[in-house]
């Protein structure tokens, strides 16, 4: 019975039919890992027909780890008051994206705690000063939770924020703040955060101003099988709505040094990990680019991942500080990215935030 359900499933997917919840869900859970893996790269193919994986040089600093929102998942932020905080200001930002600029950053994504002590002029004049200092760098910034913070300091709707954020030069928004998109979820790990349904709000506005943004999951806590299928889809039904995504990045928790280290130390391994990515693949049907997360999986599960649905490498982040607070540390260079690329059989090409090719390499 499975297998002939499967075969029925594989049947929609080549002949580019959309895949139902229940179908999504029995992909996770019961189809063999080679086979999924064969018939996301298929799809990857047919969307991509050519042997490239882009990736980016990006960076990836933090402008305060002074947050209010105590989720259960984090290990960077510190609360207001505590010896390790820091505000950095505009200038001291602008010294720090210098470095990786000089590095060759094309793209800065910059994120930071939910710190309500900050004024709403700080981040227009952050974005003011960013964009005057390096017009040619793709400003990426700030969570959907973020943008949410700063309506509430500011007195405004969150499009209006991100209308300011528009006219003072940026293009695109990351999709952090995500974890799963599912109340049930959110309320046990970041009851404190955004709902679903005011994320989703968040990026639809990006959307209708003309910004692109990705979508992220973050996976291995205390999701189920049924929240995952459940964030593939509400995020697939928000595509529909302006095709505003360019990306998914799923990406596996790491609980060191979190609220939820005591009660969980153990992390999904690769082989889940893969199985969400094809499935991601297959499903969200309308979304263009599926990211290897080899900075959270490591970099023979990014390489893998290229046959498993994934047409991009994601970034080499020059500077990253979230998850090495929680004991994650992954570097790479633009070399090795380029060398790991050739070795899983595909040409190296460099691009932007907003997936314009900007070389083969």
């Amino acid at each position: 019975m499975a297998h002939t359900l499967a075969d029925n499933v594989g049947a929609k997917v080549l002949d580019g039919v959309r895949l139902t919840p229940e179908e999504g869900l029995f992909l996770l859970r019961e189809a063999e890992m080679l086979d999924l893996g064969n018939l996301a790269h298929h799809v990857r193919m047919q969307k991509h027909p050519h042997d490239r994986v882009t990736f980016v040089i990006d960076t990836n600093p933090n402008y305060t780890n002074a947050c209010t929102t105590d989720c259960q998942f984090c290990a960077f932020y510190r609360k207001p008051g505590h010896a390790d905080v820091y505000v950095h200001s505009v200038p001291d930002m602008i010294t720090i994206v210098r470095r990786a600029v000089d590095q060759g950053a094309t793209t800065l994504l910059l994120q930071g705690g939910h710190n309500p002590a900050i004024p709403y002029s700080y981040y227009l004049e952050m974005v003011e000063g960013l964009h005057a200092e390096f017009p040619t760098l793709a400003l990426h910034l700030w969570s959907a939770s973020e943008v949410h913070q700063m309506a509430e300091v500011a007195g405004k709707t969150t499009g209006e924020v991100l209308q300011d954020m528009w006219d003072r030069g940026q293009r695109s928004m990351p999709g952090g703040g995500a974890e799963v998109l599912t109340d049930r979820v959110k309320k046990r790990i970041s009851p404190k955060k955004i709902t679903t349904a005011q994320w989703l709000d968040v990026h639809r506005e990006a959307h209708r101003i003309g910004m692109k943004t990705t979508t992220t999951m973050m996976y291995g806590h205390v999701e189920s099988d049924e929240d995952i299928i459940e964030h593939l889809d509400v995020c697939r039904r928000l595509q529909d709505e302006h095709q505003g995504f360019t990306a998914f990045v799923p990406w596996s928790f790491k609980p060191s040094n979190t609220l939820m280290m005591p009660k969980q130390t153990a992390t999904a391994g690769p082989a889940r990990y893969l199985k969400i990515l094809a499935v991601s693949r297959l499903y969200l049907d309308n979304i263009p680019h599926i990211q290897a997360s080899w900075f959270s999986e490591g970099k023979k599960t990014g390489q893998i991942a290229l046959h498993f649905g994934a047409d991009d490498f994601g970034g080499t982040l020059i500077e990253e500080r979230v998850l090495a607070a929680a004991d994650h540390h992954n570097r790479t260079s633009t070399d090795e990215v380029k060398a790991i690329i050739r070795e899983s059989g595909f040409t190296p090409t460099q691009r932007t935030t907003l997936y314009e090719v900007l070389g083969t390499l």
